[in-house]
């Protein structure tokens, strides 16, 4: 890959609200001039849980930035070229994805679904969720991506995401969506 412009990363889960908005916030701040991140769901629920806006709240991110959208923003001729995509849950990374801009490397980081914790432990799970993914965004910011081909990156990424499997194994559409 080459280390000339910022990298575009796309973090996947279906319903867009709590995991991918972390990613994509994490990677946004940690990856600054370097990476550039989005978030997006195959079937988004519309807005940001609110125990992932006082997620990013209490780490330092400004939650009003966060938005949940469909991965379709980001599946057009107009949309971004991106470099990689990660999908964060088993149901994103078993579904047909879009064609994405870029030809980009696709890896798998399953994560439990934080908003699925009960809601005493909620704030508990949602912080575990942070701090895991910001301990992988951590190791792909450190990588050297200018010196890596295609199959080392993804085997890399493969690594970081604990040597799961799924989307980077499943097909892509044909076309634009």
């Amino acid at each position: 890959m080459q280390d000339t412009q910022p990298y575009k990363v796309l973090f996947v889960c279906s319903g867009n609200s709590a995991r991918s908005i972390l990613a994509e916030a994490i990677l946004n701040r940690m990856g600054q001039g370097r990476f550039v991140a989005y978030s997006a769901g195959s079937d988004p629920v519309g807005h940001v849980h609110p125990a992932a806006s006082r997620t990013l709240e209490m780490n330092g991110h400004d939650p009003r930035t966060a938005r949940s959208k469909t991965w379709l923003e980001f599946a057009g001729p107009e949309a971004p070229r991106l470099d990689m995509v990660f999908t964060l849950c088993d149901r994103a990374a078993g579904e047909v994805c879009p064609h994405w801009q870029g030809e980009p490397v696709v890896a798998h980081w399953d994560l439990s679904d934080p908003a699925e914790a009960p809601l005493p432990d909620q704030m508990a799970a949602f912080h575990a969720t942070y701090m895991d993914l910001e301990r992988r965004i951590t190791l792909l910011t450190a990588l050297p991506l200018a010196a890596l081909d295609r199959l080392a990156l993804k085997a890399r990424l493969r690594d970081i995401g604990g040597g799961g499997t799924g989307m980077s194994e499943m097909p892509l559409a044909a076309g634009p969506a």
